[in-house]
């Protein structure tokens, strides 16, 4: 392991894209207001933007009150132009080693917590302000072969249930804080320790499945 932990070698280039993707995929400079609202710009957010109006009306090209197939269809596209951004900044800090900076960081981190390598990290900091991107880098990491079968089950364990706590808790605390009987911050980190909790009860389940497997094999 510490052989291993040697090998990876991080260039100058790769740790200030990590920096630079830490900042976009965070989602943290998206809430820049006042005089700070300039670094809005490393959002990646910000950067997707949004779909102008047709004429007067209030609704982009998808309209709305649709239905069936169609509707689906034209929010699939509303998904085309982040996805494509996203995918075409990795790859550009992926040539600038910006994988061998995440694994460095996020494998003593994520290998302890999920049971996934460090390469992860980007989905995984994603994974708490948005959903769609973070399930795109897994499928990918997948078919790349980065992450195992197993890993990618424990980490969609993971995203799945309370997707993107962060946005979406700010999205919701107009409506979610008159209830409450805590604070903002206490219930997003509940709803991140919820998610730890069930995605490692998914890496129990899947541990015991493959000792199983192997015990029966060498029987």
């Amino acid at each position: 392991m510490a052989d291993k932990k040697e090998k990876i070698h991080v260039t100058a280039s790769g740790w200030g894209a990590l920096i630079i993707m830490l900042c976009l995929f965070s989602g943290g400079f998206a809430y820049f207001s006042g005089s700070l609202s300039f670094l809005r710009f490393l959002d990646l957010n910000t950067l997707i933007g949004s779909f102008g109006t047709i004429g007067n009306a209030t609704a982009n090209f998808q309209g709305a009150n649709g239905t069936g197939a169609r509707d689906g269809f034209l929010f699939a596209l509303t998904l085309v132009p982040g996805a494509v951004l996203a995918m075409g900044l990795i790859e550009v800090f992926t040539r600038m080693g910006v994988m061998n900076a995440f694994q460095k960081v996020f494998t003593p981190i994520l290998r302890p917590l999920l049971g996934i390598p460090g390469v992860c990290g980007l989905p995984f900091v994603n994974s708490l302000n948005s959903s769609d991107v973070s399930a795109i880098l897994t499928r990918d990491y997948y078919n790349r072969g980065l992450i195992t079968d197993n890993e990618r089950s424990i980490f969609v364990a993971y995203q799945y249930p309370g997707s993107a706590p962060i946005g979406n808790m700010i999205a919701t605390q107009a409506a979610l804080l008159p209830i409450s009987v805590v604070a903002m911050g206490p219930l997003i980190l509940m709803v991140i320790l919820c998610k730890l909790i069930g995605a490692n009860i998914v890496r129990l389940y899947l541990f015991a499945i493959n000792r199983n497997k192997k015990t029966a094999k060498e029987a």
